[in-house]
């Protein structure tokens, strides 16, 4: 008897930012594959009865090749188990959960979509950013730095626009190239942008600086990854709107 998979968004760090859905499938699964973004705290929850599998990717570094993740998954739900794919954020925000459900589909494997709450929303709001704001932005736009081919090669004349937020997920290697290319394609020099670092998690960290200045305060920070990069002018409120450790 076929299983079935769960693929299940786990936030971006916090446990209680798991939806009760995500929480009560993860509480009954029999085999659980994560990711690295994936709270510690939150694989803490997986029954001890279920079978761990960790299949992380840092940058260039993949303890599993994508094609194989999707095959087992696959190969997991024949064998009549419960699977649950746990994935940081939510899992088609730059998650690659359409590629695994592309092969499970081709498999005949029957599955679930729960989503979760990506970091863009996560961190943006434990940092006091408010991604959209009638008076700063009327739009955001949610971009990865990190590309298939391993360039930051972005629409950057679309990106400079005003009144509108970007969210750039893994930015931080890249983040060079990306403070340069927008000014360069104008972009106001002086355009507000926050880093955060870890965000949701005891960890977090925030730095505001402008797109000039930004490069050089993440290597002064040692700014880390899992980090998050928001731009325009709603930064300009993370001051006065920080909550998160203060109260």
């Amino acid at each position: 008897m076929t299983g079935k998979v769960y693929l299940i968004g786990a936030g971006p760090g916090d446990p209680e930012l798991l939806t009760l859905k995500a929480y009560r499938l993860l509480k009954q699964a029999d085999v659980v594959l994560y990711d690295r973004l994936v709270g510690k705290e939150i694989i803490e929850l997986i029954p001890e009865s279920a079978e761990k599998m960790y299949v992380g990717k840092a940058k260039s570094l993949h303890s599993l090749p994508q094609e194989e993740i999707n095959s087992l998954l696959a190969a997991k739900a024949k064998e009549g188990h419960m699977v649950v794919r746990l994935k940081g954020g939510d899992p088609f925000i730059f998650g690659r959960g359409g590629e695994e459900l592309e092969e499970l589909i081709e498999e005949g494997v029957p599955f679930e979509v729960v989503p979760g709450v990506t970091a863009a929303a996560g961190c943006a709001a434990y940092a006091g950013i408010p991604l959209t704001h009638r008076d700063y932005a009327q739009s955001v736009r949610f971009l990865t730095g990190h590309l298939k081919d391993g360039t930051t090669d972005l629409p950057w004349e679309e990106l400079v626009h005003p009144a509108q937020t970007l969210v750039i997920y893994m930015g931080l290697t890249g983040l060079k190239d990306i403070s340069q290319s927008l000014i360069r394609f104008g972009m106001s020099p002086s355009m507000p942008v926050a880093i955060v670092e870890k965000g949701t998690t005891s960890e977090q960290r925030v730095f505001t600086s402008t797109i000039q200045d930004v490069y050089g305060v993440s290597i002064e920070n040692e700014a880390k990854s899992p980090a998050l990069l928001i731009i325009g002018e709603v930064v300009t409120l993370q001051k006065k709107l920080e909550w998160y450790g203060k109260y």
